[in-house]
């Protein structure tokens, strides 16, 4: 799992924390809600192929600071289970659910998540298989097939590779580029291979989404946190000189990287 013990705190004076900081901690920092490669748009598209109805128990690996929950709780659900390794983590997705009902975060790794067999309709995972390792990828697949009901839904949403055919080469120069500016290790799969991941693991392939991999550029933060969540982001980064050479570094090996890298949201079926 990747570490999502970050709080949204003003930005502050620099620190060493910055320099060396995972990339979604230092952009939570400075006040982004929205770490999702495809961003907002891409995510709601994913819970609306998703169709969560009052009958369905909801698990979501990694929730993060708990956006994609808001959406979540906000409309028809029967339970919310979070899962996170990270205390500080699950404190904060807790303040999140705090007023909903059967909502609740339990300590548990996306690996081994120590929920019963069947036990979920629907399993939601953003943003975190892409930091695996290729065992650590089927491992979760398989956790995640042990975990659903019959007939249950997984749903993801991570960066992907293009084309299909890509070669390997620049495969693992973006590897290796993105690696060293987020500062944690980035495996993003081209879409054959996330729906070889799944089918693989048992599931039929449902549905799959596509968008650009902008995460910061202003028009994407604009649309993901909206005009005041956006400024306040702007105002955050400028007040902090190496949050914002970070910031740009990432910018720079999206951009340099666009023509292969993208993300995808897919929706696969444990078979009844």
């Amino acid at each position: 799992m990747t570490d999502t013990s970050y709080t949204e705190n003003a930005a502050g004076p620099t620190t060493s924390d910055e320099h060396r900081a995972a990339g979604h901690w230092l952009l939570a920092k400075m006040g982004k809600k929205v770490l999702r490669p495809g961003g907002i748009e891409l995510t709601r598209k994913l819970l609306t192929q998703l169709n969560i109805g009052t009958g369905d128990k909801v698990v979501e690996l990694g929730p993060g600071i708990g956006r994609t929950a808001e959406i979540v709780l906000a409309g028809n659900y029967a339970t919310y289970i979070g899962v996170d390794p990270n205390q500080d983590a699950r404190a904060q997705i807790a303040k999140v659910l705090a007023g909903h009902h059967d909502a609740s975060v339990v300590q548990g790794d996306a690996r081994n998540n120590g929920l019963p067999d069947a036990s979920a309709d629907l399993v939601i995972s953003e943003a975190m298989l892409t930091m695996q390792s290729a065992a650590d990828k089927q491992k979760i697949a398989d956790e995640v097939f042990r975990t659903l009901a019959p007939g249950g839904r997984w749903g993801m949403h991570e960066m992907s590779l293009r084309p299909d055919d890509v070669d390997q080469s620049v495969v693992d120069q973006i590897s290796k580029a993105l690696s060293r500016t987020i500062k944690v290790g980035a495996r993003p799969l081209t879409a054959a291979d996330w729906t070889k991941l799944v089918t693989d693991a048992g599931f039929e392939l449902e549905w799959q989404g596509h968008n650009s991999m902008r995460l910061v550029d202003p028009t994407r933060i604009i649309a993901d946190e909206g005009l005041r969540g956006a400024l306040r982001f702007f105002n955050n980064v400028r007040r902090n000189p190496e949050a914002r050479k970070r910031i740009l570094a990432m910018r720079k090996v999206f951009h340099d990287n666009q023509q292969n890298l993208g993300a995808i949201a897919l929706v696969a079926r444990k078979p009844a």
